[in-house]
């Protein structure tokens, strides 16, 4: 069983909105980036598609610096 709330990569929290049932409404910070597809394809098969990675191995930090921030209703 995959804990859809870490990395798949390195296991830190992955920050994944979708896996914490108290954010899933509003979504992932990943739906505001666009991530390298060749960083998900060097990742395991049997890792891909479970979980989140964290926005470091995702290598989005300064996308993520650069959005809005979306307002809180």
């Amino acid at each position: 069983m995959t804990d859809k709330t870490a990395c798949p990569a390195c296991g830190a929290p992955n920050q994944c909105g979708l896996a914490d049932p108290g954010t899933a409404t509003r979504g992932c910070w990943c739906f505001a980036v666009t991530i390298d597809p060749a960083i998900i394809e060097a990742l395991p098969a049997h890792l891909r598609n479970k979980a989140c990675l964290c926005p470091q191995c995702a290598a989005v930090d300064e996308q993520l610096k650069a959005a809005p921030t979306p307002a809180v209703r």
